[in-house]
């Protein structure tokens, strides 16, 4: 059973995490939003109450 033998295979599971290790994360790092989050006010919207017409 050739799966069975680790030499190309363990090779290739630890290039191919080299190579994920090293090209994604500064792409992910580098990512910037297009809709910056701007502060709210801390002050409570005033709501008013609802006149329900059947009470």
């Amino acid at each position: 059973m050739p799966q069975l033998n680790p030499s190309p295979w363990l090779a290739i599971f630890l290039f191919s995490w080299l190579v994920f290790l090293t090209v994604i994360p500064p792409k992910v790092l580098a990512h910037t939003f297009s809709n910056e989050p701007t502060s709210q006010s801390t002050e409570a919207p005033r709501t008013t109450p609802w006149a329900w017409p059947w009470h």
